[in-house]
C-alpha cells in the first residue's frame, strides 16, 4: 500500500473533528520484516537528503511532535531519525517552563532552539503546549504573571493562535520549513500502553500517577487539539494527523511525509568554480608527489 501523505494533512481553513480522523488505518507493511525493510530504506534516503540539506545550507527544517501521553513521539523520533548525522540535527524536549522562561513571552524559550540553515530541529512538544495543556488547565495560565487584560478567556487563545501563525509565516519567509505532527492515539490504546508500562519492569520509569490524572481530561484535550489544528494548520506550515495506534505504521507515515517535504526543496551541492578547482588540483598534485619518507 502506497502512503498518500495528503490523506493525513489538515488543509488550511478546515474545522477538525478528531472523531472523524482514524487512530488506526490499513498497515502499509505486510509483516514485521517488511516494516523493517521499508524503514531502513526510508532512513537511508533521509540520510542522503539530510547530507544534501546540510551541504546546500539554504533551508532549515523544523519538525514538531505533539500528542497525548504514550502516543509514541519518542520512538518515532528515535527510529525515523536514526540514520541522520547528529551534527546536522538537534532534538529539544519542552516540559514545564522555568521561572526565567515565564518572565518572557510564551514563544521565547522555543525561539532560542530554532534550527540553523542546513540543519534539522526537532521539537518534542513545543510552543503549542501553550494552547493545549495551558488551555485545559487554566490555573497554569493564571500563574504565568500576565497582566489581567491579557487573561480574557474569550480572546487569549485567538491571540495566541495568531502569534503562532505569524511566527511560522516569518520563519517560512526566512527559509525555515515546518512540519507538524499530531500523533492521534485512541484512549483505549493509551490504556493498553499504560498497562504495559506497569507490567514490564523496563518501562516502569515511563509511568507516573500524573499520567492517570491527565487521562481524566481526555475530552478537554481533544477539544483543545481540535481548536489548535483548525486554527494553525496552514499551507506553509501544515499539521499532519498521524494514526498512532500502530506504532510501526505511524513511523513509516512520518518518514514519508518528511521525505516528501525534503524533495520539494531546491537543494544542490555547492558548485566548484574555476579558482576552487585549480586549488583542488594543486592540492592533489602535492598529495600525489612522492617525497622523502614516502612508502
Amino acid at each position: 500500500m502506497k502512503i498518500k501523505t495528503k490523506d493525513f494533512r489538515v488543509r488550511e481553513g478546515d474545522k477538525v473533528r478528531l472523531k472523524k480522523w482514524p487512530t488506526r488505518v490499513e498497515p502499509v507493511y505486510r509483516s514485521k520484516e517488511d516494516y523493517q525493510a521499508q524503514l531502513e530504506t526510508q532512513v537511508a534516503e533521509l540520510s542522503e537528503l539530510q547530507h544534501l540539506h546540510y551541504a546546500s545550507n539554504h533551508y532549515a527544517l523544523l519538525l514538531i511532535f505533539q500528542a497525548m501521553d504514550a502516543a509514541g513521539k519518542d520512538g518515532a523520533i528515535r527510529h525515523v531519525m536514526s540514520g541522520v548525522n547528529p551534527q546536522g540535527c538537534q532534538v529539544f524536549s519542552f516540559k514545564h517552563p522555568s521561572a526565567t522562561e515565564l518572565e518572557h513571552d510564551f514563544l521565547w524559550r522555543t525561539s532560542q532552539c530554532l534550527p540553523e540553515r542546513g540543519r534539522i530541529g526537532i521539537f518534542n512538544r513545543s510552543y503549542y503546549e501553550e494552547v493545549l495543556i495551558v488551555r485545559v488547565h487554566p490555573k497554569i495560565l493564571r500563574s504565568q504573571g500576565l497582566p489581567d487584560e491579557v487573561l480574557d478567556e474569550k480572546s487569549i487563545w485567538k491571540h495566541r493562535y495568531r502569534s503562532i501563525v505569524d511566527l511560522e509565516k516569518h520563519l517560512y519567509r526566512n527559509g525555515t520549513r515546518i512540519i507538524k505532527f499530531f500523533l492521534h492515539l485512541s484512549q483505549e490504546e493509551q490504556r493498553r500502553r499504560f498497562l504495559a508500562r506497569i507490567d514490564e519492569p523496563e518501562k516502569n520509569w515511563k509511568f507516573s500517577l500524573a499520567d492517570i490524572e491527565e487521562r481524566k481530561f481526555w475530552p478537554q484535550y481533544m477539544q483543545a487539539y481540535e481548536h489548535c489544528l483548525s486554527e494553525t494548520s496552514t499551507r506553509i506550515a501544515p499539521w499532519y494527523v498521524v494514526p498512532a495506534d500502530d506504532k510501526e505504521n505511524a513511523r513509516l507515515i512520518i518518514a514519508r511525509i518528511i521525505l516528501d517535504t525534503f524533495k520539494t526543496l531546491d537543494m544542490r551541492y555547492p558548485e566548484t568554480d574555476d579558482k576552487r578547482r585549480q586549488e583542488l588540483l594543486s592540492i592533489r598534485e602535492q598529495l600525489t608527489k612522492r617525497g622523502p619518507g614516502s612508502s
